[in-house]
């Protein structure tokens, strides 16, 4: 392969790499920041009270709301999970072209592990957090 193809292929995969660092900082962001608006919510919905009986109409609101953050953060893990294998595939390739061209040794391959270790950290505080804005407004609802 000529230089020429070579370097626009590389500068490729660097742009890919680019592109699905910044996919995974929004859904991560996005998914933290839904968290805790709907912690928020939820917990409102959830000490409120109707009248006489205070969970009349609000179980059927919070139980929908329960759900939607369900949804919304098993599509977050599902992204970061598909961000990664991509991460993974991309790097892979850089790491073959390098090998190739005799300049492997400039990269080390142990970054591949690191970046393991960072999305099954985001997955993890993506997790902690849904389950915050779930289980302290249904504690507050059932104690309250």
């Amino acid at each position: 392969m000529g230089d020429g193809m070579l370097s626009k292929l590389h500068e490729h995969v660097v742009s890919e790499l680019q592109q699905s660092s910044r996919t995974d900082t929004v859904f991560v962001v996005s998914a933290v920041l839904f968290n805790l608006v709907v912690l928020g919510i939820n917990w409102g919905v959830a000490t409120a009270s109707h009248g006489n009986d205070p969970a009349a109409g609000n179980d059927w609101i919070l139980g929908v709301r329960v759900i939607a953050t369900l949804l919304i953060n098993t599509f977050a893990v599902r992204a970061l999970v598909a961000g990664r294998h991509t991460r993974v595939m991309l790097i892979s390739g850089l790491l073959s072209m390098y090998k190739d061209n005799g300049i492997e040794q400039y990269y080390d391959p142990s970054l591949l592990e690191t970046y393991a270790a960072r999305y099954k950290l985001f997955v993890a505080v993506l997790i902690i957090l849904a389950a915050i804005s779930i289980l302290v407004p249904l504690l507050a609802r059932l104690l309250g």
